[in-house]
């Protein structure tokens, strides 16, 4: 009608509804299509809830300096990056943004020369390994000739994964005794520093 459901109600107020016009209405609010509607409805009020909120956080972030890539690197290796082998710096993760980051921290943090970074991709055996190397290629920007063969199969970590990475796992490889190290010792002077903010 184009007014507000206000001035609707206003008018309406004093009109009574026959016991067979509630009973429709009722009815009418609970099919399967009006539930549906409802759903909606509300899934795209709290979507565009949720966007207001991210688009906000998003916006305090100001460019990262090369200081605090080193503090986020450092940690984000600690937390994801394998430390079982100190001769070998290990970082795997199926995000490509994750992946695109510590790449950067090893480039221009750890100033790790390009030939020595090598890629080994983890994927179920019924997707296309293929596809799969290839995007790693164009997310990492290293050749596939610094790909090591890729593995097809299925971990128990990862059986409830199937149908969600189309490209499987990426892992970064470093073969460096003294990163490890300094990524260690950074790391420890990280939980050292922290302890004195008050």
């Amino acid at each position: 009608m184009g007014v507000a459901k206000g001035s609707v109600s206003v008018w309406v107020r004093n009109v009574s509804l026959t016991p067979e016009q509630k009973k429709f209405l009722s009815q009418k609010n609970y099919t399967r299509e009006a539930v549906e509607r409802r759903r909606q409805t509300r899934l795209k009020n709290e979507n565009a809830r949720r966007e207001i909120i991210i688009q906000k956080a998003r916006s305090q972030i100001s460019p990262i300096l090369k200081k605090e890539l080193w503090l986020i690197g450092s940690i984000l290796y600690w937390a994801e990056g394998g430390k079982t082998r100190r001769d070998l710096v290990r970082f795997s993760n199926s995000d490509p943004e994750m992946i695109r980051l510590i790449l950067k921290f090893f480039r221009k943090v750890c100033n790790v020369s390009e030939e020595k970074i090598k890629v080994h991709v983890h994927i179920h055996p019924h997707l296309d390994h293929i596809s799969a190397e290839k995007y790693w290629s164009h997310i990492t920007k290293i050749p596939l000739t610094r790909f090591y063969k890729t593995y097809r199969g299925v971990s128990k970590a990862s059986k409830q994964t199937r149908q969600t990475l189309p490209y499987g796992t990426c892992d970064v490889y470093i073969a460096s005794t003294e990163l490890f190290l300094k990524i260690y010792g950074w790391v420890q002077g990280i939980f050292s520093s922290h302890k004195n903010l008050k």
